[in-house]
C-alpha cells in the first residue's frame, strides 16, 4: 500500500492482511498436526516391523518355517510403510518449513504496512499513519470479538455437557428409585 491509497481502501487491506495472517496460521497448527500424526503413525509401524522381525527370528530358531514366511510377508508390508511414512514426514516437514517463512514474511508486512512504514523503509503521511491505527484497532477488536466467541463457545459446550450429566443423573436416580 502506498502513499496514494485512501485511508479506507487502506484499512480494508490491512483488515484483510489480517485475516490471511489468522488463515495461515491456522494452516499452520494444521500442518503441525499433520507432522504429528505422520510421526506417530511411522513410530508404531517402526515397533511393527520391529516385532515381526523379532517373531520371524524366534520362529527361524525353532524351524516353524509357516511362521517365518508369514512373518516375511508382513516384513515386507511394514517396511514399504516405514518408506513411506519416513518419505511422508519429510516432505511434510519442508511444507511446514515452507509455510513458516512465509507466514512470518505475511507477519512482518502486516506490521509494517500497520506501522506506516513502506516496503523501501520510507515512512507514510499523516492519513494513512491514521489509517493504519485504525486498523489495527479494527483487527484488535476482531481479535478480542473472536475470542469472546470461542469462549461463548466453550461456556455452552460445558452447560451442555453439564446439563447431560445432570439428565443422566435423573434417570439413573429415577431406576434407582423404582
Amino acid at each position: 500500500m502506498d502513499r496514494a491509497t485512501p485511508p479506507e481502501e487502506r484499512r480494508a487491506g490491512l483488515a484483510r492482511m489480517k485475516q490471511t495472517l489468522v488463515t495461515a496460521r491456522l494452516g499452520l497448527d494444521d500442518l503441525r498436526a499433520g507432522v504429528a500424526t505422520t510421526r506417530k503413525r511411522l513410530d508404531a509401524e517402526q515397533r511393527e516391523l520391529e516385532t515381526v522381525r523379532r517373531r520371524r527370528g524366534l520362529a527361524a530358531g525353532i524351524s516353524d518355517t509357516e511362521t517365518v514366511a508369514l512373518a516375511e510377508k508382513y516384513e515386507k508390508h511394514h517396511a514399504e510403510r516405514v518408506d513411506v511414512y519416513t518419505r511422508k514426514l519429510a516432505a511434510q516437514e519442508a511444507e511446514l518449513a515452507i509455510a513458516e517463512r512465509d507466514v512470518a514474511e505475511m507477519a512482518a508486512e502486516l506490521k509494517s504496512a500497520m506501522l506506516g512504514t513502506t516496503p523501501a523503509g520510507g515512512t507514510l503521511g499523516a492519513d494513512e499513519r491514521a489509517a493504519a491505527t485504525a486498523a489495527e484497532e479494527v483487527a484488535d477488536d476482531s481479535a478480542r470479538v473472536a475470542e469472546e466467541l470461542d469462549a461463548m463457545a466453550r461456556a455452552r459446550a460445558r452447560s451442555e455437557r453439564d446439563a447431560e450429566a445432570e439428565r443422566r443423573l435423573a434417570e439413573l436416580k429415577r431406576r434407582m428409585g423404582k
